[in-house]
């Protein structure tokens, strides 16, 4: 029995270490399936920092009900030639 609380007394200090060190993480899957939009629609590739779109999501209580993206810079110029 002294034995096994050798083992568990280390075990359950790096289970809690690693537990309270856990950062909070929003966006979730269940984001991407409810507006049926890919993770780049509102996250820049490689980035967790939210696209204009991204932003939108969030202040509009998690809905892109109403959301028009802004136009490009390659549509800007494609429609002022």
């Amino acid at each position: 029995m002294p034995h096994l609380v050798k083992l568990m007394a280390p075990a359950g200090i790096v289970a809690a270490g690693l537990f309270f060190s856990a950062t909070a993480s929003w966006a979730v899957p269940e984001f991407a399936r409810k507006t049926k939009k890919e993770c780049s629609f509102c996250h820049p590739p490689d980035s967790w920092n939210l696209t204009e779109a991204g932003k939108y999501y969030r202040e509009h209580k998690y809905s892109l009900e109403g959301y028009k993206p802004k136009p490009s810079d390659k549509q800007v110029h494609a429609e002022g030639k």
